[in-house]
């Protein structure tokens, strides 16, 4: 039963996706994919196994959490910004996809009774005053050219990945690590969106903040499609792993392949569009 919802879950994912690419690329805002998951602003990577897991946080784990997700809202409410002075489509998709991931984040920190910033409603406004001053710093360099507004994305990009870096070295839970994962592959995906944009402006594209040699592997490999260190975002089979139990083959884990594979074609057309999913 548990996975014939998956299937049907999988299939309502893929549906919201496909409308709210056709839309962005008409200048429409798309549905929010996730809403049609029965939750509300809850991501795929939230699903079945964060629920059924729990275990006691350190202190480095609750700063970690109450840090990322001020991280993940300064990237929105900087896409947000330059997306009204410079009109870019990749501002507002990215701004989107950075929604979810503040989602990702919270629902860890409402999980575990945590008590999240009250600015999260709030664009350009934080509690952190680091995070504070880097927005304005990074408005104001992105307000010089179309380019600097690409290149600031880009920096945002890379600094969420080495900071996500840092982050999962100082955790043990699994649920934590599971959604920072995931959040790197997605900063991974937007990294590339920015540079492809960058790229078809003729700029030649330089590290920022991380090593030129793992940028440089980012953008040579594949978009990633929601999965990373052996956790998929959403399936039955993780969510067996995780509990000790081996996964058993079928009818829907052929179901959740051949649209796992639909769902990369989607990202990879997207991400030519300069609409990352």
């Amino acid at each position: 039963m548990r996975k014939m919802w998956f299937g049907i879950g999988l299939i309502a994912l893929l549906i919201g996706m496909s409308l709210g690419a056709v839309s962005a690329w008409r200048g429409q805002p798309g549905p929010n994919p996730y809403a049609q998951l029965g939750a509300v602003q809850e991501a795929p990577m939230l699903n079945g196994t964060l629920t059924d897991y729990y275990a006691d946080l350190s202190q480095e784990e609750i700063d970690g959490l109450l840090y990322m997700v001020e991280e993940e809202k300064l990237a929105r409410d900087v896409y947000l910004t330059l997306y009204e002075q410079w009109g870019l489509p990749v501002f507002s998709n990215i701004a989107k996809s950075e929604q979810t991931h503040m989602d990702a984040v919270f629902s860890l920190i409402e999980k575990y009774n945590l008590t999240a910033p009250d600015t999260l409603d709030q664009v350009g406004v934080f509690t952190n005053p680091e995070l504070q001053e880097l927005y304005n710093q990074l408005v104001e360099m992105g307000s010089q050219s179309e380019v600097d507004a690409l290149k600031v994305g880009a920096l945002i990009e890379e600094t969420d990945i080495k900071d996500l870096e840092d982050w999962i070295v100082q955790t043990d839970n699994e649920d934590i690590k599971l959604v920072y994962s995931n959040l790197m592959a997605g900063s991974e995906n937007h990294l590339r969106a920015f540079v492809s944009q960058l790229e078809g402006m003729g700029v030649d594209y330089t590290a920022q903040v991380l090593p030129q040699e793992q940028v440089d592997e980012i953008l040579a490999s594949t978009p990633s499609h929601g999965m990373r260190g052996g956790h998929r975002m959403m399936g039955h089979g993780s969510m067996n792993a995780m509990n000790g139990q081996s996964a058993q083959p079928g009818f829907w884990d052929s179901v959740e392949n051949a649209f796992r594979h639909a769902w990369g074609w989607m990202n990879r057309f997207a991400h030519g569009l300069g609409m990352p999913l």
